[in-house]
């Protein structure tokens, strides 16, 4: 069985296709949607989701989130005394996912399709593959969201026997993409994509904690990112933040209260406010539109369906702006929070050939042009450091280009091929891929010719060779590793260490987030409501230790209504 998964910056989800349709997989807690937040708890067990997302406030130093941000860059967030990078934080939520499913189909789970943002690069794509790997996975596609997305409302308008051109706003929790699809008769052509790996929700709370501290005059330090482990009152504001964000989606202001040094800070937010402090990022939103049509060279009044998907999408302030831009109100008869997850079972199901499915075809591009490293000649001068693009950026994959290319001097005895990644005319402004040694018979430069070819499969994988048409010479190398990716030998190593993590048995799942809200209420609560919060925790720790069912459903449920009525207090 091939599962589908949408690793998402905020939360993931994992699904099947099975009896003909997508199906999204619960999980322990019996929701579709696990929080992608992990935890070390003071037992050394790991607590992905839910309870993990609750310990952000009351033990931030043992707690990551927003890890996706991070994945191929080698850099790594610590709980606790042990430091993890962003494919084993990401390899917990696989696990925990994987273990849903199985729960859900009763088999065994071994592949999985994964969904990425369609900007991710090179050294981001092998990361996430290596975090299936680490879960014990083996990742039969990394499929872009975008994409995931337009499958499964394409599948939709085809069973509805609509054709037409689609334009996918795919904006999550921390990146934004655009992927234009062309559906026409069963086939689903993805014509261009463009996006920015560092935009998403977790950005407009950043700008809605800016905004709370220069009004209430609160003084909290700033943070490198949403991810890092910081103060428990840092993470109280912006958890405050999102919760302010989410409430201008259905109300015209939230009220933002926040207890800090012993006085209660306070401010309202209404939809205008938050419309001014939001314009720098809603700018960004425009770049990536603007070059996705460009790149498909389809207009925008000849588009059928502008789709909504990722979370952050529910803004109305984001809403209005897709919808000016093009000129309608989009789409979203699938609910944005799950529709690249049900576009993943879709790929799935036509992974395993299903019958359901066999009258869809679907071609993808890849994201970022890929070239070598030259010297230009003009006028008598030379310049290096420039970029000569083989592959360029939207080109549909698979897909194999040649260039010609000639040594810089005469009887120069070998070359060295130097792959870029990126859209700039200058190499250094663009992602080193790795490089190839040609050795060479001396020749002059003008009787020498080099034919470098580049292979590019649809999972990203690129193979680039390298040949003398003189002497038949011929070199390859296959680009599977970065500076910030793990290398074969660091993978088993890795896969060694997380086997020795033990995550708690999914039956315990709603006592461990009952623990973990109640110690994130006591974090955020004072006087009596922590005297209150103190003793019924007690109660029901020792309950759960003496393994007294009965008293524990009922300690838990007295703990349960505490927690719910200072919360509603909270909110007054």
């Amino acid at each position: 069985m091939i599962i589908g998964i949408d690793l998402g910056t905020t939360n993931s989800l994992a699904s099947v296709w099975r009896d003909g349709e997508a199906t999204l997989v619960p999980n322990s807690l019996g929701e579709v949607l696990t929080p992608s937040v992990v935890s070390l708890d003071r037992n050394g067990d790991i607590l992905v989701g839910a309870a993990a997302r609750e310990r952000m406030v009351s033990h931030p130093q043992h707690s990551a989130a927003v890890f996706k941000r991070m994945m191929g860059t080698g850099r790594t967030s610590t709980l606790g005394d042990r430091s993890f990078r962003a494919e084993e934080l990401s390899s917990l939520v696989l696990r925990a996912l994987k273990a849903d499913a199985e729960a859900f189909l009763g088999m065994p789970v071994e592949e999985a399709v994964i969904t990425v943002p369609a900007y991710f690069n090179d050294a981001q794509r092998k990361a996430t593959k290596i975090a299936g790997e680490l879960a014990g996975l083996r990742v039969e596609r990394v499929l872009n969201e975008p994409t995931a997305a337009a499958l499964a409302y394409g599948l939709h308008e085809q069973q509805a026997g609509r054709d037409g051109k689609i334009l996918v706003f795919d904006l999550g929790g921390g990146t934004f993409d655009v992927s234009v699809i062309d559906l026409f008769d069963g086939v689903m052509e993805v014509r261009a994509t463009a996006g920015d790996n560092f935009l998403g929700g977790e950005d407009f709370d950043s700008a809605i904690m800016d905004w709370f501290r220069e009004t209430a005059r609160i003084d909290i330090p700033l943070q490198d990112d949403a991810s890092s482990s910081g103060s428990s009152a840092h993470m109280r504001l912006r958890r405050a933040a999102e919760q302010a964000r989410r409430a201008l989606g259905v109300e015209d202001q939230a009220v933002m209260e926040f207890e800090i040094d012993g006085r209660t800070a306070k401010a309202v937010l209404d939809a205008a406010t938050f419309l001014r402090i939001s314009e720098p990022l809603l700018d960004r939103l425009r770049k990536p539109v603007a070059r996705a049509l460009a790149d498909s060279r389809i207009r925008r009044e000849d588009l059928s369906h502008i789709v909504l998907a990722g979370g952050a999408t529910r803004m109305p302030a984001v809403r209005k702006l897709a919808a000016t831009l093009f000129g309608r109100f989009p789409l979203q008869t699938i609910d944005p929070d799950r529709v690249v997850a049900l576009g993943a079972a879709v790929q799935a199901g036509l992974k395993t050939r299903d019958k359901a499915l066999s009258d869809v075809v679907l071609t993808d591009v890849a994201p970022y042009t890929l070239g070598i490293e030259v010297v230009e000649s003009f006028g008598g001068g030379s310049a290096s450091g420039r970029l000569l693009p083989i592959i360029e950026r939207n080109t549909v994959v698979p897909v194999s280009r040649v260039q010609t290319v000639t040594p810089v001097h005469d009887f120069q005895p070998q070359v060295n091929v130097r792959i870029y990644q990126g859209e700039s005319r200058l190499v250094k402004d663009n992602i080193p891929l790795g490089k190839l040694m040609l050795e060479l018979q001396p020749r002059r430069r003008e009787e020498q010719t080099i034919e470098v070819r580049f292979t590019y499969d649809i999972n990203g994988l690129l193979e680039v060779s390298a040949r003398s048409m003189i002497d038949g010479v011929a070199e390859r190398i296959i680009i599977e590793q970065h500076a910030g990716v793990l290398s074969a030998d660091e993978i088993k190593e890795k896969m060694a260490a997380l086997a020795h993590l033990k995550l708690p048995a999914r039956e315990a799942a709603r006592n461990r987030l009952l623990l973990a809200r109640a110690e994130r209420a006591y974090e955020e609560s004072l006087g009596s409501h922590r005297e209150e919060l103190a003793r019924c925790i007690a109660h029901f720790e020792a309950a759960l230790a003496n393994e007294e069912q009965q008293a524990a459903a009922m300690s838990g449920a007295e703990l349960e209504a505490m927690i719910d009525r200072i919360e509603a207090a909270q909110k007054r």
